[in-house]
């Protein structure tokens, strides 16, 4: 679909009528401060684990051998995002990884997929293949926003878990359609994935379908070419009351809407048209990730091809309504507010829910250790109460931090405990037994 951008850009390089310069001076004066979501940031410190595992998951699995050991993952600490060693981690969790002795080499520790990490891995691989046009279209999107239309492998690789992409994506299910991907060699010699063909039908933003599916009175106006259309806001508590603030909302809300689809060469950077576009473009990147959230430093390597201006991250906190950003875990996690209620997602995707199975089996053997292995006895139909109900928090309570200017550094507010299992407070450990105990027992 396109934009009916007739008049669109005839104020873009030219001297702003004088409401434009006062929605300028309005948005630069307004301030705020970041505000502490609890809910979400439980879920981004869940949800840390959860991947780090997922990914240790895949490498047991890419293994010739069909294991690793504890020499080859000591040094994935980092990579993975974990606060404590890698064979610690791996060590908490033996629901989903057996420990055994090298063949060869007794004393050395190796880790292979339990029965349970096989059979959601299977599972996984299900969803996969039934999904499959969900998958293409997604990625295809995610090329449509670029300039030329394409993206470094380097680039999407560590964007795998948030797209819900396979593991082996670009070896086997781009391979597979030649016609929407294409493998070439950038100007700057790094191998990267292009997009084949262009696809109309593709080009609306998840704004502009949730507007459709409503249909309100302010869709109509912008499908019949005036070129507003509003955000959904959810502001921390007590700032949607400030005079200020929802006048510079409502200042920002009236300005054109530009699809994240289309050509932006031609606007202004400086201009406030611009910075309502680029609000656009990482509203619809977070929308087609499956948690409706990334790390920043994610978007940050994707800024060139995106077309975003250097100093992009600020909006994450110039726009508290829209955005969330955490620094959970020791890194920085922006989270699209309106995927979330209550701390749990509005509409999860298939492998959301594969994905509280496989967190499910890491509870159960966190708390119960090797006696979860004989707790846990179907993975086929686990009712959703049971999927999420431990450990999720449904308080969206927020708290008045600090400044925006912190968000400067990639720094965290975790402290790291030397006990093994730093991150289950007692709280905590007796909400996740209380979930447990009130399951039924499952048969494989």
């Amino acid at each position: 679909m396109k934009l009916n951008s007739n008049g669109l850009f005839s104020i873009l390089k030219h001297k702003q009528p004088s409401n434009v310069e006062q929605q300028i001076r309005t948005l630069v004066k307004v301030r705020l401060k970041w505000v502490k979501n609890r809910g979400l940031d439980h879920t981004i410190d869940a949800h840390t684990d959860l991947k780090a595992a997922h990914l240790l998951k895949d490498a047991i699995n890419r293994s010739s051998t069909g294991f690793v050991t504890a020499k080859s993952i000591s040094d994935s600490q980092k990579l993975l995002g974990l606060t404590i060693p890698t064979v610690r981690f791996i060590r908490r969790y033996p629901t989903l990884f057996e420990e055994f002795p090298h063949p060869r080499y007794p004393s050395l520790p190796c880790f292979r997929l339990t029965k349970f990490a096989l059979t959601l891995h299977n599972q996984e691989q299900s969803i996969y293949s039934t999904h499959e046009d969900d998958l293409i279209e997604r990625l295809s999107r995610v090329l449509m926003m670029t300039k030329n239309k394409m993206l470094p492998l380097q680039s999407i690789h560590p964007l795998k878990w948030d797209l819900g992409l396979p593991d082996d994506f670009d070896r086997n299910l781009v391979r597979k359609y030649p016609d929407h991907f294409q493998f070439v060699k950038a100007s700057n010699g790094l191998l990267s994935l292009k997009l084949g063909q262009w696809r109309e039908e593709l080009a609306v933003s998840e704004l502009q379908k949730s507007n459709e599916r409503s249909f309100s009175g302010e869709y109509r106006q912008f499908k019949r070419g005036q070129t507003a259309l509003a955000f959904a806001m959810n502001f921390p508590r007590g700032y949607g009351a400030q005079k200020k603030v929802k006048e510079w909302m409502e200042e920002f809300q009236k300005l054109p809407y530009i699809s994240p689809y289309e050509d932006s060469s031609r606007i202004d950077p400086n201009s406030e048209l611009m910075e309502k576009r680029v609000v656009g473009v990482l509203h619809e990147f977070l929308s087609l990730t499956l948690h409706k959230k990334t790390k920043r430093n994610y978007l940050r390597s994707l800024r060139e091809e995106l077309n975003l201006p250097h100093k992009f991250t600020r909006m994450f906190t110039r726009y508290p309504g829209i955005f969330y950003l955490s620094l959970k875990c020791k890194t920085t996690t922006v989270t699209l507010k309106e995927g979330y209620r209550r701390g749990r997602l509005v509409d999860p995707h298939p492998l959301v829910r594969l994905r509280e199975k496989f967190a499910y089996v890491m509870r159960t053997g966190l708390v119960y250790r090797n006696k979860g292995l004989d707790m846990i006895r179907e993975l086929d139909n686990l009712p959703n109460d049971v999927v999420d109900g431990a450990g999720q928090e449904e308080s969206e309570d927020e708290e008045f931090e600090t400044g925006d200017e912190c968000f400067e550094e990639e720094t965290s507010d975790i402290d790291v405990d030397s006990d093994e299992d730093q991150c289950l407070s007692k709280k905590k450990v007796s909400r996740i037994v209380a979930c447990l105990k009130n399951c039924d027992k499952f048969q494989l």
